[in-house]
Formats: C-alpha cells, structure tokens, sequence
C-alpha cells in the first residue's frame, strides 16, 4: 500500500508541475508577466519554507559557509531569471510550444556538466538527448495555417531560450557551490532570492502601482499557479521519501505531456500531428536520460 501512495505523491507532482503554466497563462492575460512572477513567488516561497519546516532543516542555516552562500544566491538569481523568461514567453506564445524549449534544459545542463565538471556521457544519454532535441524541433514547428508574427515568435522563442538557458545554469551553480546544503533548505533560501530579485525588477520598472489594477480572475490564477508550484514541490519530495529516485523523477519529468494535454483541453491550443510525434520522441528521450 506504502508504494501505492509514493506513486500517487509521484504522478501528483508531474501533475501539479503541468497545470503551474496553464494556470499562469491564463493569471498573466493583461497583466505584466514579472509583476506576475513576483507576485506568485510569494506563495511559492511559503511553500518551500512549510517544506524546510516539515523536515526540520532550518537550524543548519548557521552552519552554511560564505562560500556556499554566495553559489546560493548566484544560483536564486538565475532561477529567477529563468522564472522572469520563462512566464514571459509563457505570456506572449503557446505553453505547448514554450514548454518544450523550457523542458531542453534538462540537455543543456547534461552538455554543460559533461564540458566543466568533466562528467561522462553514456550511450543511452546521448541517445535519450538527441531524441529530446528533434522532439523539441518538432514541437515548436508552426503548422502552414497557424502562422503567426515573425516578431512574436522571435519574442517567445528568445525568452524560451533564455529560460532554459538560466535553468540550466540553476542546476550547474547548485552542483559545484551548494551540495553540502539540505535541498530544501538551498531551495528555500535560492526562493528568497528570487522573490527579492523579481521585486527588485519590478519596482525599477515602476510596475508595482498596476498592483491595483489586477483583477479578481487574474488574482486567483496568479495566486493558484503558485499554490500548483508549492503542490508540486511537496508531492515531489513526499514521494522521494518512500519511492526510488530512479522512478519518482521519470515520473515528474513527464509534466511535459500534462501541460501539453492541458493546453490542448482548456487553453484550446492546436497540437499538429508533427507535434504529437515531437511529444512522444521528447517523452522517449526523457526516460532514457535515466536508465
């Protein structure tokens, strides 16, 4: 019964983690997507602390060096840079094709691993990598009668770079600074990080006056999408407590195919035959990333 309740925990966080972007799509219609951001960090940085918590990490925090506290905090500013670029291309392009560049990290950051921390490559990474890279392409090709704007889709291809980009910096910093830090703790303190950066953005901008002129819809999706974000984050560490890494993270990664199936389902997004062959290679390639 114990395994039964991990795998729910499991799949409950591919869950959580698939609706954070269509939730957020839908939060940031007319409202500026790093106010947004800011505004949902909140929530999410409350989730993280309850997790920190529930473990009862927080009395370690004295004992973090400076040199570990400065990987921490270079790692918070390029979460939150990805956040910013992430719910920015969320905000002007499709999440199903937004998605899937954001999802290439995961490659970038193996590439980047392999060249500055000499780790090695075996045949079924790379195999499982190249898969995820043609699934992408195949992803975010237009159909013939879905065109759309050359600048738009310059926009939101940059910022999905650009996001991936810094997630996968994220994950590269945390290696080499902060593996002697609790998990939860660091992910707390990089969301402490993130939430002053956004606000830092935000207030350089100006954009915290249009505080008032956010609906009550656009209120209760921001705020939900970060609820799915912190809903994700504690499913995913209550089904690694009982379950095998090997599984709960597979698992997780599949929040790919939820936010697709989601932005089919409620956002009525399009997804071309192509797109469902990118889908199914992108879902191959991530599994074999782990075997």
């Amino acid at each position: 019964m114990a395994m039964e309740y991990w795998i729910l925990f499991a799949f409950a966080s591919a869950l959580f983690a698939g609706l954070t972007s269509i939730l957020a799509k839908i939060g940031l219609k007319g409202v500026d997507s790093d106010l947004a951001t800011a505004l949902r960090t909140i929530v999410v940085l409350g989730f993280a602390w309850a997790v920190v918590l529930i473990v009862g990490s927080q009395g370690s925090i004295g004992e973090i060096s400076a040199y570990t506290l400065a990987f921490l905090v270079l790692s918070g500013l390029a979460t939150g840079a990805s956040w910013l670029c992430y719910f920015r291309a969320v905000q002007i392009g499709q999440v199903s094709k937004v998605s899937p560049i954001d999802k290439s990290s995961t490659v970038l950051t193996m590439v980047l691993a392999f060249i500055f921390l000499g780790e090695g490559l075996s045949l079924w990474t790379v195999a499982g990598m190249a898969l995820m890279i043609a699934g992408t392409f195949l992803m975010v090709q237009r159909a013939g009668e879905d065109e759309e704007p050359k600048t738009d889709r310059r926009s939101w291809i940059m910022f999905a770079c650009l996001a991936a980009f810094f997630a996968a910096l994220t994950s590269i910093l945390g290696k080499v600074g902060i593996e002697g830090v609790e998990s939860n703790l660091g992910t707390a303190i990089r969301t402490l990080v993130v939430l002053l950066m956004a606000w830092m953005i935000v207030l350089a901008r100006k954009k915290h006056r249009d505080v008032r002129g956010i609906g009550r819809r656009n209120w209760r999706f921001i705020i939900l999408s970060g609820f799915a974000t912190g809903l994700s984050w504690l499913c995913f560490y209550n089904a690694l407590q009982s379950g095998p890494a090997s599984v709960v993270v597979p698992i997780d990664k599949l929040s790919i195919v939820v936010t697709v199936v989601l932005a089919f389902l409620i956002l009525r997004e399009r997804v071309s035959k192509r797109a469902v062959l990118g889908l199914v290679l992108l879902t191959i390639g991530t599994l074999a990333l782990l075997l």
